[in-house]
């Protein structure tokens, strides 16, 4: 028997009883999309055992939901009908409905919750998902909880948030290994096909429609009739879902972990893990991805430095390799849903920015730009500057862009928009419109790192950036491997003439 799930993942977001009488044990999976390595599956397992009951799992997908698009909604669809076949592999119960317009969906949880036992959901901390599950705890009349499966380290473990990653990477060095000795099983549902199917009330069924195999498969006629925006298409490069997230994730240990520490910021060497937009939508857990990378490490715990000095490099006793990528997958990453969720009210505000961010910006803000683009032109990538282009043209294209030029592309925002606060809104748009992996914690962390959060002053002050970090696209075509990225993605013929004017912004 696995061990059970710790107490500071769950949160109980009511105080209404369990209702052993139940029908069945309601798993509601709203950011966890995946039936393996997940918390929050296995403590909807815990409570069929404990109770005796089957396991109904419900993976919904609404058409309101923020910059909700032709190409959000396939990687999502994707996933749930790898989750559906999983489920039907194991004799589990899975209901996978799709909202045809904004608000039909409204009540299919409310309405299973009344034969429910009890309800599990996630708990993820970013966008409308916190203020969703309050709400349905507001009216169930059964006990609902949600689970954080978000990282190695429990979000509400501490009550601190922290300012810098090397404060936070400092503190994990005492504190995660405490929480590395229970890890979310591999096969839950292997536990929970013992209890059976539940059974879904045809009322149910008949309101609120399981999803067919064409509606899933993104089928483009169908993806038509939704009320999304068709304006961003579907990736053609990264195809959604667990099972095409752990094909990413096995590719990635045996062909570029390797080459992670040396070559991950050259766009040419293609060594980032490609794992981020999986993350973002559950489809692939962090859990996932540290069991199989250990393995592959041969590493057992034993080689972890006893030295809690912040310092990245030399911590878990693994490749130098693999010692990068973890501080990326667990310093940096998490680092983000601490943020979010110790700051729910302003983490996507400019106000959360630290007192000097917000001094120094707001000390040149009369300062003259170099150049000032309207929205339009940076969303079609119609700038003077070519490496910028590429990875803007990447992110519309493709839902991603290159980790080392999304900093640059966001500090050029940062130079060429009239304020920093129109900056931040900008970024915003931009990255949760497009990016696979946006409307994330990790994401708002790159975001507010190029304003400034999570970072120190640096001297001299600058024109419009003070003291905030500067980067030049001169200096990154000096220092990294660009030559097939801007060809691929930066067309000569696309590219615009160099501009030279500079624009006041001192009566902006």
């Amino acid at each position: 028997m696995p061990a059970a799930v710790p107490d500071v993942r769950i949160t109980a977001q009511n105080e209404r009883p369990i209702a052993a009488d139940g029908a069945f044990v309601l798993y509601w999976m709203v950011a966890a999309r995946r039936t393996r390595h997940s918390f929050a599956l296995d403590r909807a397992v815990e409570h069929c055992e404990a109770l005796g009951r089957p396991l109904l799992i419900v993976e919904a997908l609404r058409v309101d939901y923020p910059w909700a698009s032709d190409r959000h909604h396939a990687f999502v669809l994707a996933g749930m009908a790898d989750n559906r076949a999983a489920c039907a592999e194991r004799g589990v119960t899975c209901h996978t409905y799709v909202e045809p317009a904004p608000g039909a969906g409204q009540g299919l949880i409310d309405a299973l919750a009344q034969d429910a036992c009890v309800v599990v959901t996630d708990d993820w901390p970013c966008m409308f998902v916190p203020r969703m599950v309050r709400a349905l705890a507001a009216r169930s009349p059964v006990r609902v909880e949600a689970v954080d499966g978000n990282g190695l380290y429990p979000m509400h473990a501490t009550d601190r948030v922290f300012g810098r990653a090397v404060d936070f990477r400092r503190y994990l060095q005492r504190v995660l290994a405490d929480h590395l000795g229970t890890l979310p099983s591999k096969d839950p549902l292997g536990r929970a096909k013992a209890h059976g199917e539940a059974v879904i009330p045809e009322e149910v069924r008949t309101r609120w429609p399981a999803a067919d195999d064409g509606l899933l498969g993104a089928e483009p006629a169908r993806l038509a009739t939704l009320p999304i925006d068709h304006g961003v298409p579907p990736s053609a490069v990264l195809p959604g879902g667990p099972v095409a997230g752990r094909r990413v994730l096995a590719s990635f240990l045996a062909a570029r972990l390797s080459r992670y520490g040396t070559s991950r910021n050259h766009p040419d060497d293609d060594a980032a893990s490609g794992l981020s937009p999986y993350l973002h939508f559950g489809h692939v857990g962090t859990h996932e991805v540290f069991d199989a990378l250990i393995a592959q490490e041969g590493w057992s715990g034993d080689d972890v430095s006893p030295v809690a000095n912040g310092k990245a490099g030399a911590w878990w006793g693994m490749s130098p390799a693999a010692e990068g990528f973890l501080d990326e997958l667990i310093t940096w990453r998490e680092l983000g849903f601490n943020f979010c969720s110790k700051r729910p009210d302003d983490y996507d505000r400019f106000g959360s920015l630290p007192d000097w961010v917000q001094k120094t910006l707001g000390e040149h803000r009369p300062d003259p730009r170099p150049f000032l683009y309207t929205f339009d032109e940076l969303d079609q990538a119609a700038t003077h500057d070519e490496i910028w282009n590429a990875a803007q043209n990447q992110l519309r294209t493709e839902g991603r862009m290159h980790n080392y030029l999304r900093m640059l592309w966001g500090k050029k925002v940062l130079e060429w928009t009239p304020s920093p606060e129109h900056a931040l809104e900008v970024l915003i748009e931009l990255n949760n419109r497009y990016a696979l992996d946006g409307r994330d914690p990790n994401s708002y962390s790159g975001i507010f790192w190029v304003l400034g959060r999570y970072d120190r002053p640096w001297a001299p002050a600058r024109p419009v950036f003070g003291m905030i970090r500067f980067m030049s696209s001169d200096s990154t075509r000096k220092k990294l491997k660009l030559k097939g990225y801007l060809e691929r993605y930066a067309p000569a013929a696309d590219r615009p003439p160099a501009q030279g004017a500079l624009f006041d912004t001192s009566t902006n």
